[in-house]
């Protein structure tokens, strides 16, 4: 069995296998998709077979990415951001001011956020695919998940699955700075922590 040290980025044929597992498509699925014949696919995916350009952007189209999420090599200068030139942002409609930790890269499945929270805030109830660990850096939120209430001030943090029903609110008179991990499944609803793809954006005044 051929091992792929550590760091070193995934062959074209795994990271198709991966990326269609984590859209939990069988291959017969993704034929449908792009029009490529299973039998090839399975090559494919083994690294028995490379793809052309053109059939490579079919199977992308069909796992719902661009053709750069299979061939881009990601430098790892890029996967760090430093705490003076972090993006912030924030959403219209929402108080929250997000800080962007987390890197965009082929085959990346964890999405990372700091979150500065006013007091008073309340989130949505959703579940979801996938799951979520929060880490309070300052302050306190109430963190109610399945309908159980934990209170989590600073230094605590909490690992739970998405799928159960879960909300949060900043119940202090003061601001809160959490860490937000996710990983999301391929449709699924967003995490109440994370800005809904297409928001508007601003700069943000951070207290």
């Amino acid at each position: 069995m051929t091992h792929t040290p550590a760091g070193a980025p995934l062959a074209l044929g795994r990271r198709i296998r991966k990326r269609r597992q984590l859209m939990s498509m069988t291959l017969q699925d993704l034929s449908n998709g792009c029009g490529v014949s299973v039998n090839y696919l399975s090559q494919i995916e083994r690294d028995n077979a490379v793809p052309t350009l053109g059939t490579l952007a079919e199977i992308a189209a069909a796992l719902d990415v661009s053709i750069d999420h299979f061939i881009a090599t990601p430098r790892q200068a890029d996967s760090v951001t430093r705490a003076e030139t972090r993006p912030q942002f924030s959403i219209s409609g929402t108080s929250i001011i997000y800080e962007q930790i987390g890197a965009e890269f082929p085959g990346h499945e964890l999405t990372s956020f700091i979150l500065n929270v006013p007091p008073g805030y309340e989130s949505e109830t959703v579940q979801h695919s996938g799951e979520e660990l929060i880490f309070v850096l300052d302050g306190e939120v109430l963190q109610v998940v399945n309908g159980q209430q934990f209170l989590l001030r600073t230094g605590d943090s909490m690992h739970y699955l998405g799928q159960h029903p879960h909300s949060w609110s900043n119940v202090s008179e003061r601001w809160a700075r959490l860490l937000w991990t996710g990983k999301m499944l391929h449709g699924a609803t967003p995490s109440s922590y994370v800005p809904r793809t297409g928001a508007e954006t601003q700069q943000p005044d951070i207290p």
